[in-house]
């Protein structure tokens, strides 16, 4: 196993979220604001009151067999449930978890060194990866070394904190890009160019509401660049994305903004500051590269089957877990073979499987052996099913797509088949060959199920999004991917893809072949008003939605987080001795910090610091030091960087943070739910005024 270079965990964070959620409860926390809270901790709410989703986030997939006894005594002590899942971002999910208990979860998991941090919000989430990364002979590099390198730069950063909307990165290892960067809002590809090694960088894909192709942002950097070019793309997200539509808040939606080209350029230009920030480190994540054989591609996801590694003598073995689903038997059951056989790790997989790296050729029939009494077997051909949680936890689902699912099969072609249970598409509906997701028509006064069926896709290199077929009415929408199955089987070509068949075939012969299942008569309405697994007819629960989008921000908040990244930037370039750059970050902290502080109290927020001191005196005349040192440091921040010594840059800097952190105890008094903490300079603190409890009732005030 390749192990990480530091540790995800942070126990005070934790102890931070059980003081707030205490305070929430005893109402001193409205529940929006709790919700970003619990929200930054991977705590994410269910359809079902008083109960969570509790997410682990698991970069690149990798677990030991401590963490899986970890999981499972979790699962078996605090949820009121008796599987977990595995997401296709690599993910854990364990659902209906008690609000109250879940400080005690968080900190059960991370003394198996697991965090949950980061893994819901308007953060950077679980970064995937190739399961076979450090094992595949096609790979030019064991990219888990630069994925735990981009970890532990974004993990808690304050660029990572408040961004307008999720972010969601892969690291592949060869050209093949089995991590399929295609459909990724970043996609790092490991790539060979004339004799050199580096990567290729693609930003802007996503999936659900308007699916996008990932474009090329750098068909080549060397592996220094890395960091700097993710930090930029990053950058450019937290600076550009709609933070008001939020289903129009998704890089993706930059890119149809700006145009293809119009997007590289502003890439460009948070390149050029990131590159200059980054200027002269050399810690950065480095791996051993090599040319890579050009054998079999084993595809997205998984291997589905036993896979020779590069490494002589040693095997890939693959582990089918129907719809992710696993009960806490079954992972301290693979805990015990681990253990038994000396195996340091198991890895999840985009499609919800489990894999053993590393095993000797020899042990591979004792591994099965002793994986049946757990019900759980190989890949079977047809298995090949994903499924999300949809309607049996998620608030945004529509459909039961966990009932759907196992009905459904791939056939003897083993097709890839995807189901969600909205239009949301954490099942990747359409990256699979076949990919369905739920929604509800009203037809005939009825309410009627559908699946949005899609055909054909592939998010690896050289495929695409799939192509969108008709809806069906869920209650035949097993006849309809039957039929299709047994279409390509009719009519493929020798050797022929089920890619390349549907886009031989087209999307009218695929609208033909199904016409007749999309017709609802009414006399058809009453008998197709049901979902799969519903005793009564069908119904959209209205619940507020769902939590994907995070919680509505405070913009007090993103205002400090994106100046403790300008802060970063800073110190950055005053360590290089670039002051003018170093000045121009100082200036536009204090700009973000001012805007922000006078916005909260209803003032106005003119970009000029002379204008916005003026501002601030006029909103708040009771807090003349906070507008009079602005318009001190506005003046100083105004002089020609060449006049500047650096114990001079160092005391106006040091006076900038002590004027931050002064408006920040003025903003946590002023807006007692704020917490600012981590976005404060190292060396000071303010006391979250958010987590004080409410004084009691006076008697006179009870009467």
């Amino acid at each position: 196993m390749t192990e990480p270079v530091f540790d995800l965990v942070d126990g005070d964070e934790i102890e931070r979220y059980a003081e707030a959620l205490s305070t929430y409860r005893e109402g001193a926390i409205d529940a929006d604001r709790f919700t970003a809270i619990r929200l930054q901790q991977g705590v994410y709410g269910q359809r079902q009151d008083g109960v969570n989703m509790v997410r682990i986030k698991i970069p690149g997939g990798r677990l030991t067999g401590a963490q899986l006894e970890a999981i499972a005594a979790a699962l078996e002590t605090y949820a009121r449930h008796d599987v977990v899942h595995i997401t296709t971002r690599q993910d854990i999910q364990m659902h209906y978890v008690p609000l109250e208990d879940t400080p005690t979860v968080l900190r059960d998991l991370a003394r198996a060194g697991l965090t949950t941090r980061e893994a819901c919000g308007n953060t950077i989430r679980n970064v995937t990866a190739c399961p076979l990364a450090g094992v595949c002979p096609r790979e030019h590099v064991d990219v888990t070394r630069h994925l735990d390198g981009a970890v532990q730069h974004f993990l808690r950063n304050p660029l990572n904190q408040q961004l307008p909307r999720k972010f969601k990165i892969s690291f592949s290892a060869c050209e093949a890009d089995c991590a399929q960067g295609l459909m990724h809002d970043m996609g790092i590809v490991a790539v060979r160019q004339d004799g050199r090694f580096g990567f290729k960088v693609m930003a802007g894909g996503g999936l659900g509401h308007k699916p996008h192709h990932a474009i090329v942002v750098e068909p080549f950097i060397e592996e220094r660049e890395l960091i700097p070019v993710m930090e930029a793309i990053v950058a450019l997200h937290n600076r550009y994305s709609d933070r008001t539509k939020r289903a129009k808040s998704r890089i993706k939606f930059l890119v149809d903004r700006f145009g293809a080209e119009g997007f590289i350029e502003k890439y460009r230009e948070e390149l050029a500051r990131t590159r200059a920030a980054h200027e002269g480190r050399q810690d950065y994540p480095r791996g051993e590269w090599a040319e890579g054989t050009y054998g079999a591609i084993p595809g997205a996801g998984a291997p589905r089957q036993v896979f020779a590694q590069k490494q002589p003598g040693l095997v890939v073995v693959p582990i089918a877990v129907p719809i992710g689903n696993l009960n806490a038997a079954q992972l301290r059951g693979v805990a015990q073979i681990l253990t038994r056989l000396g195996l340091a790790e198991v890895r999840t997989t985009q499609d919800q499987n489990l894999m053993l790296p590393n095993v000797r050729k020899e042990d591979v029939a004792a591994i099965y052996t002793g994986l049946a009494p757990l019900k759980l077997t190989a890949p079977q051909r047809g298995d090949n099913v994903v499924a999300c949680p949809g309607t049996s936890t998620c608030r945004l689902g529509i459909t039961s797509s966990t009932i759907l699912g196992p009905k459904l099969d791939g056939g003897e072609e083993d097709l890839r088949v995807r189901v969600s249970g909205c239009h949301n598409g954490c099942a990747q509906p359409e990256t699979g060959d076949i990919g369905v997701y739920g929604e509800g028509k009203r037809l005939h006064g009825k309410l009627i199920p559908h699946y949005q069926t899609y055909f054909g896709g592939n998010g690896m290199a050289g495929g695409g999004l799939a192509i969108k077929g008709p809806s069906i009415p869920a209650a035949r929408i097993e006849t309809a991917i039957a039929r299709v199955k047994h279409a390509y089987a009719e009519t493929r070509e020798t050797s022929e893809s089920f890619f390349s068949w549907t886009r031989r075939k087209g999307i009218a012969h695929l609208g033909e072949l199904l016409a007749d299942l999309t017709e609802v008569k009414p006399e058809d309405a009453a008998a197709l008003a049901r979902d799969h697994g519903d005793k009564g007819d069908f119904r959209v629960l209205q619940l507020g939605g769902g939590e994907c989008a995070g919680a509505s921000q405070v913009k007090i908040g993103s205002s400090f987080f994106d100046a403790a990244h300008e802060r970063a930037y800073r110190d950055a370039f005053k360590f290089q001795r670039k002051y003018a750059e170093a000045l121009a970050c100082a200036e536009q902290m204090a700009r973000l910090v001012g805007q922000g502080l006078s916005q909260l109290v209803g003032g106005q927020a003119p970009a000029a610091l002379a204008d916005l001191a003026q501002e601030i005196a006029r909103v708040l005349p009771g807090e003349a030091h906070l507008s009079t040192e602005l318009g001190r440091l506005a003046q100083e921040l105004a002089r020609p960087a060449a006049e500047w010594s650096e114990p001079a840059v160092v005391e106006l800097f040091r006076d900038l943070d002590r004027w931050t952190v002064e408006v920040a105890r003025f903003c946590v008094g002023f807006d007692r739910q704020l917490d600012l903490t981590e976005a404060l300079p190292r060396g000071f603190e303010v006391k979250p005024v958010t987590f004080q409890r409410k004084p009691a009732p006076t008697a006179v005030a009870a009467a």
